[in-house]
């Protein structure tokens, strides 16, 4: 059977990856210290990056590679690094971000996460997104296979997109980047109860588990910070799309794996941003 519609793949699949997004990220939590900085780097770009990123990637990747060593790895410390694979001609590939939200870390904050994201043909098959600091991780697969998984009690849990509140929306933003101007201006025709500030790929979890309803990213991202929450928000009832109303792709290495500005939200909160966010060629 095909992989792309045998779910008894995938769902084998999710679980040796959960394994290795959790292994990776109790590794930080060796270099995780709430009231002290941990050892940091600058890369090229500017951004920041410590020991706790490259163990923890180290780990996916060698996890990823024992799964099968023939799919390439795309992972942010290894292309900061230069260590790019060709994905000339290639249909499936991991991306990885071994520690998301590396300045909340580095401040101390529990906010931020392991991702592994499969991609096939370019769209998210397959995403993990594991917060060590809580024990929390999120997987999607596929159309409908969302869950959320508490590692102290063992407990899982289906997960869905919540229908938008009549009361308004919960709207993720993010604490250390982004365009704010032009989030206000996105936002500015849109009926919002609340504002969430959070850090990481965890507010694309929080859109995939009903507790928010958007989420506008006005500002430069990579795409290893979306393609595993992109692939939970799909399986839960979402999806993430650029501003002419289509869903992100992944691959471009020609623009550095460089995301557009996007929106991520429920499928039936994504209505209400045509015009607004994204306009539709006619």
């Amino acid at each position: 059977m095909n992989k792309l519609f045998d779910p008894a793949y995938y769902g084998a699949l999710c679980n040796m990856v959960r394994r290795a997004a959790i292994a990776a990220g109790d590794e930080t939590l060796n270099y995780f210290d709430e009231s002290g900085v941990p050892e940091t780097m600058i890369k090229a770009d500017g951004s920041p990056v410590t020991l706790a990123d490259h163990a923890a990637e180290e780990i996916i990747i060698k996890a990823l590679a024992d799964i099968d060593e023939s799919v390439p790895v795309v992972a942010e410390e290894s292309v900061a690094a230069g260590r790019i694979p060709d994905l000339a001609g290639v249909t499936r590939f991991w991306l990885v971000d071994p520690l998301d939200g590396t300045k909340g870390f580095i401040s101390g904050s529990g906010e931020y996460c392991v991702n592994i994201a499969l991609i096939e043909n370019g769209v998210p098959a397959l995403g993990v997104i594991y917060a060590p600091v809580v024990g929390e991780l999120f997987a999607g697969y596929g159309a409908e296979t969302a869950l959320r998984y508490m590692v102290d009690d063992d407990q899982e849990k289906d997960i869905a997109c919540r229908r938008a509140p009549r009361n308004g929306l919960t709207v993720m933003t993010t604490r250390h980047h982004g365009d704010v101007d032009r989030l206000n201006g996105y936002l500015e025709s849109l009926k919002v109860e609340k504002l969430l500030k959070r850090s990481s790929a965890l507010k694309f979890c929080a859109i995939a588990f009903g507790k928010a309803d958007l989420y506008i990213r006005a500002g430069e991202t990579s795409e290893w910070d979306s393609a595993a929450g992109h692939a939970i928000l799909l399986a839960a009832g979402g999806n993430v799309v650029d501003q002419s109303g289509h869903p992100l792709t992944y691959g471009h290495a020609d623009r550095g794996f460089r995301n557009p500005d996007f929106a991520a939200a429920s499928d039936d909160v994504l209505p209400m941003l045509d015009g607004l966010f994204f306009t539709r060629a006619a």
